[in-house]
């Protein structure tokens, strides 16, 4: 499988955050790089995988810019800047859409934050919907959508409004075998979008997530020489999916070396 890792967009440099007397993150290292592939627009999905309790929402919220971390930085963009809010689009389970406002409305004041100009706005709008099969549905209200299709327009919403950066919280919790095959068959269509479209996908399901991301981080614990967790999180593990053939393929979830990498990983969570 050809393929070209170019410039990093994005890098997180020795992130530490405490809270009070607890050591929640220490020393988080890693890093993207712009996966190229040739004849083709290919952006990137990293899935982030850990325990509950790990610390994995903390490091969600860094890596958005809504909260600062103790020390360290993250940088993202080509060339590399400082996060900041904004600039990462943020999806929630919740799907936050303003209630009084139609799928288009809510979609413009997006586009109006991000400054696009106000005669390029609907365009802009309408092409990113029919991306998602959506554009018949500019005039319903929230209360009027399916739950998928409201997962839709908050994707959509955060595009507009972020600099092709993705962060997705449990994108497949609730749904079923059927809805998550459609959410990962939208997760892939998005990161094809752009060059620099990075998705990355905050999950605890690991069979879901491997199947779309080019990349795993798991986030786990050090332990001492008695076998107790050190404080203080870190990105442990990095699994490059590209190199194990698993990247890029609809029926990745049939071979056999997915089932091993699954079981790899889920073997992981019990020695962080």
């Amino acid at each position: 499988m050809s393929y070209e890792l170019r410039n990093t967009i994005l890098k997180v440099e020795n992130v530490s955050l405490k809270l009070g007397n607890n050591q929640i993150l220490k020393d988080v290292n890693v890093e993207v790089k712009d996966v190229v592939r040739p004849g083709l627009t290919q952006g990137q999905i990293v899935g982030f995988l850990g325990p509950s309790g790990i610390g994995k929402t903390k490091f969600f919220e860094i890596l958005a810019g809504i909260a600062p971390a103790d020390t360290g930085q993250v940088l993202l963009g080509d060339p590399l800047t400082p996060v900041k809010i904004g600039r990462v689009g943020v999806v929630q389970q919740s799907y936050p859409l303003f209630k009084h406002r139609t799928v288009l409305g809510n979609l413009m004041v997006a586009a109006r934050l991000k400054g696009i100009p106000s005669g390029e706005r609907k365009d802009k709008i309408v092409e990113l919907l029919s991306g998602f099969g959506l554009e018949n549905h500019l005039n319903h209200y929230p209360a009027e959508l399916s739950g998928g299709q409201k997962q839709r327009v908050a994707i959509a919403q955060q595009l507009l409004c972020s600099d092709h950066f993705l962060l997705l919280d449990e994108p497949f919790s609730g749904l079923d075998i059927l809805m998550i095959e459609k959410v990962c068959e939208m997760l892939r269509s998005i990161s094809l979008m752009h060059e620099h479209n990075t998705i990355i996908v905050v999950s605890h399901d690991i069979e879901a997530t491997a199947s779309i991301a080019d990349t795993l981080w798991v986030m786990g614990r050090d332990r001492d020489d008695k076998g107790e967790p050190i404080p203080g999180s870190r990105i442990k593990h990095t699994f490059n999916l590209v190199e194990r053939g698993l990247a890029w393929e609809e029926n990745s979830m049939a071979k056999k070396d997915f089932h091993e990498l699954v079981n790899e990983v889920r073997g992981l969570f019990k020695l962080l």
